[in-house]
C-alpha cells in the first residue's frame, strides 16, 4: 500500500481525494501539523515522516491577501513548497503538485492552452505557482505537475467547499443577492469529484505537466445563468440576480481555458462544463 502525505489535508480538494482513495495509506499535514508561513516548521514535520508521494495541495490561492501581503504568500506558496521538494530528494518520493490556470492569465493570446504554451502571470499567485514549478522541474526527476481549472462542488461531512460558480449562484438565488459574474472571461471549470475518481491514475502518470480541466465554452456569466437555470430559477429571477460584470477585464479579454488533450491520453478525462454542473446537482440533491 502507498504511503501518501497530503498537504493542506483538510481543504476540499484533499479531502474529496481521500474520500475516494481509501486504497492509500493518507498521511494528513494540516495546519496544526505545519504553518506554511514558517517554512522550517514543514521541514521538520517532513523530516519525520515516511513515504512514498506527497501530494501537495495547500497553498493561499486567495488572490487578494496574495497581492496585500506578497511576502507571506512567497513563504506560504513557494518557500515551504521548497522544503517539500528537499523532502521529496531526500526520501526519493514522488510529488504531485497542484498549478494553476492563473499562471496563464497574463497571456494576450487566448486558450485552450497546452501545456508547453509559455506561462506568464500578473498575479502574484499565479507567479508564485510560476516559481515552484520550476523549483520542481529543475531539481526532481519524479513529479506530476497538474495545473487545475477553477475546481467546483458543494460541502459535505463538514468539509466546506471553496468558493465556485454553483455556491456563488446557489447563495445569489437563496438570499436574493443580487451578484454580478464576470463577461470577460472564460475558464474551465470542474468538479472536484472527476479528480478524485481518477486520482489512482493520476499517480501513476508519467513525470510531466498536465491540465485539468473539463471543456467550457461559457463565459463566466453566461456559465452562472446556466447554473441558475439548472436550479430552476425563472428568468425574472436570473434578470435581477445574475448579473453581467461588463467592467471586470474590460481592458483584455480573459481566457484561462486549459487543452486537456495529454492527461486524455492516459484515460482521464473530465467531460463538459454542462455535464460537470448536473453531476454535482444531482450528487448533493439539488435536481
Amino acid at each position: 500500500m502507498k504511503k501518501i502525505l497530503v498537504t493542506g489535508a483538510n481543504g476540499y480538494i484533499a479531502s474529496f481525494v481521500r474520500k475516494e482513495n481509501p486504497q492509500f495509506e493518507w498521511i494528513l499535514m494540516t495546519r496544526k501539523d505545519a504553518d506554511l508561513s514558517n517554512p522550517d516548521s514543514v521541514e521538520a514535520f517532513l523530516n519525520t515522516q515516511d513515504f512514498d508521494i506527497c501530494f501537495h495541495t495547500a497553498a493561499n490561492a486567495t488572490t487578494a491577501i496574495c497581492e496585500e501581503q506578497p511576502e507571506l504568500a512567497h513563504k506560504i506558496n513557494v518557500e515551504s513548497t521548497q522544503k517539500i521538494i528537499e523532502a521529496c530528494q531526500k526520501k526519493g518520493a514522488r510529488l504531485i503538485f497542484c498549478g494553476t490556470e492563473q499562471s496563464f492569465n497574463g497571456k494576450v493570446n487566448h486558450g485552450p492552452f497546452v501545456e508547453e504554451e509559455p506561462l506568464e502571470a500578473v498575479t502574484v499567485y499565479g507567479q508564485n505557482k510560476m516559481e515552484c514549478e520550476e523549483l520542481i522541474r529543475n531539481q526532481l526527476s519524479d513529479y506530476v505537475i497538474l495545473r487545475f481549472s477553477w475546481m467546483m462542488g458543494l460541502s459535505f461531512d463538514g468539509v466546506k467547499a471553496s468558493p465556485n460558480i454553483i455556491k456563488n449562484v446557489m447563495h445569489a438565488l437563496l438570499t436574493n443577492t443580487p451578484t454580478l459574474f464576470t463577461v470577460n472571461e472564460k475558464r474551465g471549470m470542474t468538479y472536484a469529484k472527476k479528480l478524485a475518481k481518477q486520482f489512482d491514475k493520476i499517480v501513476n502518470l508519467p513525470t510531466d505537466i498536465y491540465h485539468v480541466s473539463n471543456y467550457n465554452q461559457f463565459t463566466t456569466y453566461e456559465s452562472a445563468v446556466y447554473v441558475a437555470k439548472q436550479l430552476n430559477a425563472n428568468e425574472e429571477q436570473i434578470q435581477k440576480l445574475i448579473l453581467p460584470n461588463h467592467e471586470r477585464y474590460a481592458d483584455r479579454f480573459r481566457d484561462y481555458r486549459l487543452d486537456t488533450k495529454k492527461i486524455e491520453s492516459f484515460g482521464i478525462t473530465f467531460g463538459t462544463f454542462e455535464e460537470n454542473v448536473k453531476e454535482v446537482l444531482s450528487d448533493f440533491g439539488w435536481n
